[in-house]
């Protein structure tokens, strides 16, 4: 707990810093914000397409439906500005769009100005910006966004701008309830979607012998127990045969319980480290470290493996579906189209099938110049989400681009359709970066990885949920003093 301890020095008396920083990573080489970044990228359900190639046809189609579902407004003010660190417009190396963007132009004749930053200074950025009036419009609501963004004053509520209980918006309820605090609402979620799935290679399940996890999640056996035989039946480093990988891994099987380690309860900031479900979560992740079923990455220069996949040597690789949503030469793991696998993480026996959930969407930011092209640019994001004729446009298009077939693009949406009915979101990142730095992001070691890694849960919880509590309660009582 050595390293914990530093950590916890560092918090200085319990005194909260608030500004406005990247998540840091721990020095494993990566924490599951730093290293899997990206992920926070993919907000949309659907794919895009291609501008240069769309048909007539379709963009016809595309124009009805947009006609047929979006509000008849005149936006007098036409720009919006997008502050990321990465683009929604077409990129520069390619010619696609996403079917959202299309709605936007040809609709309202809208356009997205988009201010460059990077992922480490993407927060600092956001700071002289709106302290400098510069009027940007919207920003990610990635896991580092709330409620810290409530607390220092670079966010506002969204409850003026969308009316939750219009049919396009209605799904939503849920998802919108878990950013609120005290009565606000501060995130547009457009979609919510697994924020980790369970990559395999069908290959090599095949030639161990061992059941698609697929199949037995459709038959009601995918769960903790199924997973740990698995990877116990496969595991043998000796012949380079190693079982659990992924940054996103720690995360995903410790939500999968279903309780978060930081929730906001009726708008209140609720420490949920003491919950009995999180010690069984915390427990069964120590259990697959102490059997040799997690690779140990300190061999690999603290680096995942996921090139292994490919190579049979490798089971299972938990990570966002973003990462094989890219043309196929690009996947790091190395796995054909056609032997790729995809499940949801699975949860414990006789548990519902709960999942790690990215709430898809943005946080408008203070001093805005444009609320309400976010809002209109936002249902077509819903209406993207929503139309079968949008979805399926978007369908041939993930064919096209990520090699998938119709098999792999229903199971991913059945696995996005989980995470949306049994979503489990951790503020524990957005609350501060001092709760940040104890309980996800100070590495392998220390918080809610350090389980999986060798850390015995008990004494870890009992030397971290005070200080978390005591933060956490801080922050809680600054954003009820604001609002």
């Amino acid at each position: 707990m050595n390293s914990f301890k530093k950590t916890l020095a560092g918090v200085s008396a319990l005194t909260l810093t608030l500004s406005m920083t990247a998540c840091g990573g721990g020095n494993d080489g990566g924490s599951g914000d730093e290293t899997t970044a990206p992920a926070e990228t993919t907000t949309q359900v659907t794919v895009d397409i291609n501008t240069e190639t769309v048909a007539e046809a379709d963009q016809m189609t595309l124009d009805e439906v947009a006609d047929a579902n979006l509000q008849d407004v005149e936006l007098e003010n036409k720009t919006i500005k997008w502050l990321a660190h990465y683009d929604i417009n077409p990129s520069t190396s390619g010619a696609s769009e996403s079917v959202a963007l299309n709605f936007f132009k040809n609709k309202y004749g809208g356009e997205i100005k988009w201010y460059q930053t990077t992922w480490d200074t993407r927060y600092s950025d956001l700071s002289t910006y709106v302290l400098g009036g510069e009027g940007i419009d919207f920003f990610p609501a990635d896991t580092a966004a709330l409620p810290k963004g409530v607390v220092n004053g670079m966010f506002q509520p969204v409850d003026d701008l969308i009316d939750i209980n219009a049919p396009l918006w209605e799904d939503m309820k849920d998802a919108y309830e878990i950013n609120n605090y005290n009565g606000k609402h501060y995130e547009i979620v457009n979609s919510v979607s697994a924020e980790a799935v369970v990559i395999y290679n069908k290959q090599t399940i095949s030639e161990q012998g061992l059941d698609d996890p697929w199949e037995l999640y459709k038959a009601g056996e995918w769960n903790w127990d199924k997973f740990t035989s698995m990877l116990e039946n496969f595991v043998d480093e000796d012949a380079e045969q190693y079982g659990l990988d992924g940054f996103w891994a720690e995360k995903a099987l410790f939500l999968s319980a279903g309780v978060p380690s930081i929730s906001s309860v009726d708008g209140t900031l609720t420490v949920n480290l003491m919950d009995p479900t999180v010690d069984k979560a915390q427990n069964w992740m120590y259990e697959l470290y102490n059997k040799g079923l997690v690779i140990n990455r300190e061999i690999f220069d603290w680096n995942e493996q996921p090139q292994f996949m490919g190579e049979g040597k490798e089971l299972f690789y938990i990570v966002g579906a973003w990462a094989v949503q890219a043309a196929p030469e690009t996947w790091t793991t190395k796995i054909s189209p056609e032997n790729l696998g995809l499940a949801p993480v699975p949860s414990p026996a006789g548990s519902d099938p709960y999942q790690g959930a990215t709430l898809d969407g943005w946080v408008i930011c203070k001093g805005a110049d444009n609320p309400q092209g976010v809002a209109l640019f936002a249902e077509c994001n819903r209406l993207q989400n929503t139309n079968d004729q949008a979805i399926a446009i978007a369908d041939e298009k993930a064919k096209a681009d990520y090699g998938w077939s119709d098999e792999l693009i229903s199971i991913n949406k059945e696995i996005n359709a989980l995470a949306q009915q049994y979503p489990v979101v951790d503020l524990a990142t957005g609350v501060s970066t001092d709760v940040a730095s104890i309980t996800t992001d100070g590495g392998d070691n220390i918080g809610l990885r350090a389980a999986m890694h060798g850390v015995e849960w008990a004494t870890n919880r009992d030397e971290i949920a005070s200080v978390v509590e005591t933060l956490t309660q801080e922050v809680d009582a600054q954003i009820k003093e604001l609002t």
